[in-house]
């Protein structure tokens, strides 16, 4: 049994929660319930980082204080518990929580042979919450946000970034840090060979309009949104007090896996490890990447204003129809366009019609040729594939999560699905079940076999959709399992939408 920490990026609580978080957060939550059904111990964080200027800003768009905004927000990111069929165990503010605090000061305390003040002029932009060099802007605007970074100058302190540039690269190479897809690791180690610069960690109190953490024992600066943000890996382990949490899941962890999107890999892959080196602590032993959501062909995001709210639409279609979207059809390499009418599409054609009608048509065979009682027999061999797709099942989803895509593992899963009605096409059971009533004992035994097969293969596929579909599993579950010698009256699975 090994002990597997999950992560999520912690996003900006400048407005609520859109479909390009919704994708990252079920991702990590598939992670986490895959390692769990497997019996890994699991520990799930999630969380928010309140402490950016953007939500500065946005409060003061909004005219409202700072510290209500932040707060309705992220109870809003918080909420998506429900709606998604989330199983995070750990959930972290940034400015509320006291392991933050003391985490944040601590790693800051550790990083002092790398830090030093300096004067800098640049320019910053404000989404990124970043500096940019004129030769990183396209067309003189952030490459990302799509608007001209402002100038600034002052004094903040730096991070000895360039210091740690060899060691990054070996721990990288050597697979230390197995970072997902290959492109993104390419991406990195382009980042690096490119030459790395230090980078500012604080920046002055007046711009930060006063909010965020004070830099220990510099009251007139606040620690930059991005130290202050990558902190909360360990912050929330209680690494600030020693804690356990924290030996025991990030210093004699087997895994610690950061999940996060394209857009914030260099801060993850390159100045997040510089940092924990820096420290003298372990590193992440994976950053898996996902590409962005579209709608329309523009990214999904609150900066940009195409947001796609992941709450209604599961209130509209139900978690199992958003979760299956977001896992069956976005791609591991490469952005995926969302629209309702897709996502409609797909629940009807495999949630609906494929595995829907598959459990109705076997419990209905149950009650309506054996009385709801689950017969007693072999499985036919004439179901070899169906029962060799259940039995490759467990192994090919494995691999494919390991490998950090989802298509791939839904798809073994839907292996099953695929078989089972093509067997029972095959079989008629219809037919085994009029021969038996003309006295044709042989065809009540095909059919026993026949029905023990399709229900076995309806029980794998309660088990092996748990981390994809949990809610959707468990009425399968609930619709092929005796408790009282006969199955439940079948009821409808997923009606359509």
């Amino acid at each position: 049994m090994s002990r597997y920490y999950v992560t999520t990026a912690i996003p900006y609580v400048n407005s609520r929660p859109h479909l390009g978080f919704a994708l990252e957060i079920v991702q990590a939550d598939v992670l986490a319930r895959h390692h769990r059904l497997r019996g890994d111990r699991v520990r799930f964080l999630t969380g928010t980082d309140d402490n950016s200027l953007k939500n500065v800003l946005a409060a003061q768009a909004e005219g409202v204080s700072t510290g209500e905004l932040v707060d309705r927000n992220s109870e809003a990111f918080a909420a998506l518990r429900d709606p998604l069929a989330l199983s995070f165990t750990d959930f972290i503010r940034t400015s509320r929580d006291a392991r933050h605090r003391a985490g944040v000061e601590r790693l800051w305390r550790a990083c002092a042979h790398d830090l030093y003040r300096h004067h800098y002029e640049g320019l910053y932009c404000v989404g990124c919450e970043q500096f940019y060099a004129p030769a990183d802007l396209v067309g003189g605007k952030c490459p990302e946000h799509e608007v001209e970074p402002q100038p600034v100058a002052e004094e903040n302190w730096f991070f000895r970034l360039s210091r740690h540039a060899d060691r990054l690269r070996d721990l990288i190479i050597d697979g230390t840090v197995r970072i997902e897809p290959a492109a993104r690791r390419n991406e990195v180690l382009a980042f690096i060979d490119a030459g790395l610069r230090d980078f500012s960690v604080s920046r002055s109190r007046a711009r930060a309009h006063g909010w965020g953490l004070t830099v220990p024992g510099d009251p007139d600066q606040v620690v930059s949104v991005w130290w202050d943000a990558l902190g909360n890996y360990i912050s929330s382990l209680g690494y600030g007090a020693d804690g356990s949490n924290y030996r025991r899941w990030w210093v004699e962890g087997d895994r610690r896996v950061h999940v996060i999107g394209k857009g914030v890999v260099r801060f993850h892959a390159v100045h997040w490890l510089a940092m924990l080196l820096s420290a003298g602590e372990p590193l992440p032993t994976d950053v898996l990447v996902h590409d962005y959501l579209t709608t329309d062909g523009r990214k999904i995001s609150k900066s940009a204003g195409a947001v796609v709210d992941p709450v209604a639409l599961a209130d509209r279609y139900g978690s199992d129809a958003v979760r299956w979207w977001l896992l069956r059809d976005v791609p591991r390499v490469g952005d995926a366009d969302f629209t309702e009418a897709r996502l409609v599409a797909r629940a009807n054609e495999d949630l609906a019609n494929g595995l829907g009608n598959l459990v109705n048509r076997v419990t209905v065979m149950v009650h309506r040729y054996r009385e709801g009682r689950p017969p007693v027999a072999a499985p036919d061999p004439d179901a070899e594939p169906l029962t060799a797709a259940c039995r490759d099942a467990p192994d090919l989803v494995h691999a494919a999560v390991s490998d950090f895509d989802f298509r791939r593992a839904t798809a073994a899963v839907w292996r099953i699905v695929e078989e089972a009605n093509r067997y029972v096409e095959q079989v008629r059971p219809w037919d085994l079940a009029r021969a038996e009533r003309g006295g044709d004992a042989e065809a009540g035994k095909r059919l026993d076999a026949a029905v023990t097969s399709l229900l076995a293969a309806c029980r794998v596929l309660a088990r092996e959709l748990t981390p994809f579909v949990p809610a959707l599993a468990t009425r399968i579950s609930e619709q092929c399992v005796t408790l009282t010698g006969r199955l439940p009256q079948p009821q409808p699975l997923f009606p359509r939408l």
